[in-house]
């Protein structure tokens, strides 16, 4: 546990209390978002003048007298697992996964095991902690979908890399092959999503309050009687948008029981072949490709065009 004590000049007077946090803190320890501090404050390890019924939006004023509580912000339930790993490129930074199917990406109340999470923290000494519950991890693939995954190792990094993911800048192509022999060979599918009304386990287009703007544009590599190959690539990163947007339009993907039929393919055929950013501290554009997997390309030989 650490403690911090700041002092708000004239200069500072005014500013939001989170956005004077996060400009203080960071400087004594960096890796703070946002986001991070707002949790400080609800829970209660941020006081100003002996008062912590505060709120974020406070304006703090000259010479408030500010004092915060930072835990230990490592996880004591996830252990680290010797899960096999292809590491397609690694520094001090980052690391560039290719991920298997079936490999769930982090874990969640009741499934604290086998998870890249745990195969992470065996693989790697260090990864960033911004959530102790997801270490390393800036964004996920669903657990059967296979592919390139970047991994923050420290919180500088995680920060630029979640700044370029909201700001939608970084490249991500995927390829799918879906039920149904598609019209055009190329388009996009703009339609918002959000929690199935119903089932709360899955995502739908919805026209609701809550729903939130998706935008997939796919291309077509392939066509079939049955079924096409597409390139796909998202401009925004919904849960399941790839698969909700390809049901919604009739062209389900293969292997997916949650959105479609599963009896058609051995698994969930999707699989993230390219990933392209800015990294974070070369200030330069690196980019990953990954190889379309076996199953999708012997699938393909058997079928006729």
């Amino acid at each position: 546990m650490e403690n911090f004590k700041f002092c708000v000049s004239d200069l500072d007077a005014g500013l939001r209390l989170d956005v004077f946090i996060l400009k203080a803190l960071n400087i004594e320890k960096p890796g703070f978002s946002r986001t991070s501090i707002q949790r400080l404050i609800s829970e209660h390890k941020i006081i100003i003048d002996g008062q912590d019924l505060i709120k974020p939006h406070y304006k703090v004023k000259p010479k408030d007298i500010i004092r915060v509580v930072v835990e230990d912000r490592k996880s004591k339930t996830l252990l680290p697992e010797n899960i096999p790993l292809e590491v397609v490129y690694e520094d001090d930074d980052l690391a560039v996964i290719n991920k298997q199917i079936g490999l769930v990406v982090h874990p969640a109340p009741g499934n604290y095991e086998h998870t890249l999470v745990n195969a992470l923290l065996f693989r790697f000494k260090k990864l960033s902690d911004i959530n102790p519950n997801r270490p390393g991890i800036v964004h996920r693939l669903d657990k059967e979908t296979s592919g390139l995954l970047v991994i923050a190792k420290n919180n500088a990094a995680h920060l630029k890399l979640a700044e370029q993911f909201s700001e939608h800048s970084i490249k991500r192509k995927y390829v799918a092959i879906v039920n149904g022999r598609i019209e055009f060979d190329e388009g996009q599918i703009e339609a918002p999503i959000a929690r199935h009304a119903l089932k709360r386990e899955s995502m739908a287009v919805s026209y609701s309050e809550n729903s939130k703007a998706a935008l997939t544009r796919y291309r077509t590599l392939k066509r079939g009687k049955e079924f096409s190959l597409l390139e796909l690539e998202p401009f925004t990163g919904r849960t399941h948008q790839l698969r909700v947007h390809l049901a919604f339009i009739g062209y389900p993907i293969l292997g997916d029981s949650k959105y479609g039929k599963s009896n058609q393919f051995k698994r969930l055929a999707l699989h993230a072949k390219y990933i392209g950013f800015m990294h974070p501290s070369k200030n330069k554009f690196v980019e990953f490709s990954s190889p379309v997997p076996g199953e999708f390309e012997e699938f393909l030989k058997d079928k006729k065009t």
